[in-house]
C-alpha cells in the first residue's frame, strides 16, 4: 500500500475517534450542569460506549457488504449532525442521546476505516497498515483529551462540540476527494444473515475468543484509569483547568510509537512475545499512578508506561485476528471491538463509583486488579494460541 493512503487512513481514523473521547476530561462539568452526582459521572461515558457497542453490531460489519467509500462518506454526514446534537443538548437525556449516537457513528467511521486499510493491504504488509492506523487512532484520542480541555476552558464545552462538527465537514470534503473506491465485497449474505455471521464468528474463532477477552479487560483498565483522573487533577492541591488536565493525555503519545512497533513485530511472528511484556508492563504502571497525588513524575511515568504498553497489545490482537478470513474482515474487526466497548463502557461506569467510595487509591487497586486478571488470562489461554 501506497505510504500517502496509509497515512490518509491513519489521519481519518484519528479524526474520527477523537469524537468518542472528547467528554473525558470534561466529566465534572459535565457533571455539574446536568445534574449528575459523582458516582453517576460515569454514565456520559457509558453512553457513549453504548453507541460503541450498537456500531460494532450494526453498522461496521456492512464494510463487508457494501462498498466502502460510499458507507463511510454517509456515515461521517450523520456523524457531524450527532455532534451538534450534543452541542445543543438541553437535558441530561439529551445529551445521553446525543453521546450514544456520536459513539455510534465515530465507531462505525473509525473501525470501517481500519477493516477497509487491512482488506487493502498485502498479508504481508497488514501488521504494518493496521499498526499505523492504530496509530492515528492514538494520536486522535490523545489529542481529543488535550483539544476538548483548552477548547472548553476558551469557550465552554459546547464549543468542544460544535468545532469538531466543523473538522468532520472538513474531512468529508477530503474524503469525498480523495478516498479511492473499492468495489463492492464479494460476500451474498442479506443483512440479516451478515449479522448473523458475526455470532458464528465469536462461536468458532478461538483466536477472536481469546484476544478479545484480553481486549475487555486491557481497555477496562484504560478506561478506569482514564475516566477517574479528572477527579483528582481537578481537585486540591492541583486544582488543574480543563487545558492541563486534557494535556496529560498527550504524555501517552508514545502510545502511538508502541502501536507502530507492535504491527511489525506481529508481522515477523513476535505476538505473544510481544503480549506478554506489554501485560507485565501495563501492571506495573499502576504503582506509580497510585502515587499521583504526591509526585507528577510518577503520574507521568505511569501513563507513558500504561498507554505504550496498552496499544502495542491491542495492534498484535487486531493483526493475529485479521489473519484469517479475508472477506470478513470488517465483521472480524467489528466482534473484536465489541468486546472494546464492553470493557471501555464497564470500566468507566466502574472507576467514577469506586473513586466516590474509595477515592484514588480504590481506582487504582481496581486497575491493578484488573491488569492482573488480564496477565493471567493470557498465561492460562497460551497453550490454545498460534505462536504468533
Amino acid at each position: 500500500m501506497a505510504q500517502p493512503l496509509v497515512l490518509l487512513f491513519a489521519a481519518a481514523c484519528g479524526l474520527s475517534v477523537a469524537n468518542v473521547y472528547y467528554a473525558q476530561p470534561l466529566l465534572d462539568t459535565l457533571a455539574a450542569e446536568f445534574g449528575f452526582g459523582a458516582a453517576a459521572a460515569g454514565l456520559v461515558i457509558t453512553a457513549t460506549q453504548a453507541g460503541c457497542a450498537l456500531a460494532l453490531l450494526l453498522l461496521v460489519p456492512l464494510g463487508d457488504m457494501l462498498e466502502r467509500r460510499r458507507l463511510t462518506l454517509a456515515q461521517l454526514l450523520l456523524l457531524c449532525a450527532a455532534l451538534l446534537a450534543v452541542g445543543l443538548a438541553g437535558s441530561a437525556a439529551a445529551l445521553l442521546a446525543g453521546m450514544l449516537a456520536v459513539g455510534l457513528l465515530g465507531t462505525a467511521m473509525t473501525q470501517g476505516l481500519i477493516g477497509y486499510a487491512a482488506s487493502a493491504a498485502a498479508p504481508a504488509e497488514r501488521g504494518r497498515v493496521v499498526g499505523a492506523a492504530q496509530s492515528g487512532v492514538v494520536v486522535g484520542l490523545l489529542l481529543a483529551r488535550a483539544l476538548a480541555g483548552a477548547v472548553a476552558d476558551a469557550a465552554g464545552w459546547r464549543a468542544v462540540y460544535f468545532a469538531s462538527a466543523a473538522l468532520a465537514l472538513l474531512m468529508l470534503a477530503v474524503l469525498w476527494r480523495v478516498l479511492p473506491a473499492q468495489a463492492p465485497p464479494p460476500s451474498r449474505l442479506g443483512y440479516a444473515r451478515l449479522l448473523a455471521s458475526m455470532a458464528a464468528l465469536l462461536a468458532r474463532e478461538r483466536t477472536l475468543q481469546i484476544r478479545g477477552v484480553l481486549a475487555l479487560l486491557l481497555f477496562a483498565a484504560f478506561s478506569i484509569f482514564w475516566s477517574a483522573l479528572v477527579f483528582p487533577l481537578s481537585a486540591p492541591p492541583y486544582a488543574y483547568s480543563h487545558t492541563a488536565i486534557g494535556a496529560f493525555g498527550l504524555v501517552g503519545a508514545l502510545g502511538a510509537l508502541g502501536a507502530a512497533r507492535a504491527g511489525r513485530l506481529a508481522d515477523r511472528g513476535r505476538g505473544q512475545w510481544t503480549s506478554g511484556a506489554a501485560l507485565l508492563l501495563m501492571l506495573a504502571a499502576w504503582l506509580p499512578l497510585g502515587f499521583a497525588r504526591q509526585s507528577l513524575w510518577a503520574l507521568l511515568a505511569g501513563i507513558v508506561a500504561l498507554d505504550l504498553a496498552g496499544q502495542a497489545i491491542h495492534v498484535t490482537n487486531q493483526s493475529m485476528i485479521l489473519r484469517a478470513h479475508g472477506d470478513a474482515h470488517s465483521r472480524l474487526v467489528g466482534c473484536y471491538m465489541l468486546f472494546y466497548a464492553l470493557g471501555s463502557g464497564a470500566g468507566a461506569l466502574a472507576a467514577t463509583a469506586v473513586h466516590a467510595a474509595a477515592g484514588w487509591t480504590g481506582v487504582c487497586l481496581l486497575g491493578a486488579a484488573v491488569n492482573l486478571a488480564a496477565l493471567l488470562f493470557w498465561r492460562l489461554t497460551l497453550r490454545h494460541m498460534p505462536a504468533a
